[in-house]
This record gives structure tokens, C-alpha cells and sequence, in this order.
């Protein structure tokens, strides 16, 4: 199939074969020659194009189908958090205090300093 993923649209597969024909790039499909600027050739070239730009859209039906069971069934979480609910409290607490930075609270928590500053926010909110 065609893997390149401006092939799987209209204008891709148009430009792509503008640029094959201006090289010389003929179509070879079962030991048959095409030539892109023949009619047959660039029917032909339009056609895998179109199987191409299908199967892609099958992946996104069956992807965004399996995700609504998933979270139907409640089974479709998200990533887990890096810190638990006492941690981040007690790195909010250790944050108010002001006797450690940001960096040496991340490197205490084995956090980077953005999961420290987000867990600080959501401990200003609270």
C-alpha cells in the first residue's frame, strides 16, 4: 500500500505525481509499465491512492469505535499520575515552606520540574 501519508489525500497524490512524472517515474504494477501522464497510469495511480486514503480512514473508525467501548465500560483512563495524592500534598507543603527550590523538589519526587509546578497550581486551587 501506499505509505506515505500525503499519498492518502487528494492534493498529496496530485503534487506526488506532478513530481514522479517530471523525473520520468513510470508505474510498474504486475510487470505492466504505466506511464503517469497517460490516462491509464494516473487512473491507476488516483485508485491506489484511494485504497490508500480508505484503509486510513477504516483505522480512525475502528480506533475512535474501540475507544467509546473502552470508555463505556470505564476502562479508557488516561496515563496514571506520576505523584499520589499524599505526595503531591506533601510537595505542596514542602513548595509553601520555601526552603527548597523547584529542581530539588522534581529531583526529591523523581519529577520533572513541570509535573512539580502543575501539582503546585493544583494545590493553590484546592
Amino acid at each position: 500500500m501506499l505509505r506515505d501519508p500525503a499519498l492518502r489525500w487528494r492534493r498529496g497524490r496530485i503534487r506526488c505525481a506532478d513530481e514522479l512524472t517530471k523525473k520520468g517515474v513510470a508505474l510498474n504494477l504486475g510487470g505492466a509499465v504505466y506511464d503517469p501522464t497517460d490516462p491509464v497510469g494516473r487512473l491507476l495511480f488516483n485508485v491506489l491512492g484511494m485504497v490508500a486514503e480508505f484503509e486510513a480512514d477504516l483505522i480512525r473508525a475502528r480506533t475512535r469505535e474501540g475507544m467509546a467501548i473502552a470508555k463505556a465500560a470505564g476502562k479508557l483512563r488516561g496515563r496514571k499520575p506520576k505523584l499520589t495524592t499524599s505526595q503531591e500534598k506533601h510537595l505542596v507543603q514542602l513548595h509553601r515552606t520555601g526552603e527548597h527550590t523547584t529542581s530539588e523538589i522534581a529531583e526529591l519526587f523523581g519529577v520533572a520540574r513541570s509535573t512539580v509546578y502543575r501539582a503546585i497550581q493544583r494545590g493553590e486551587q484546592s
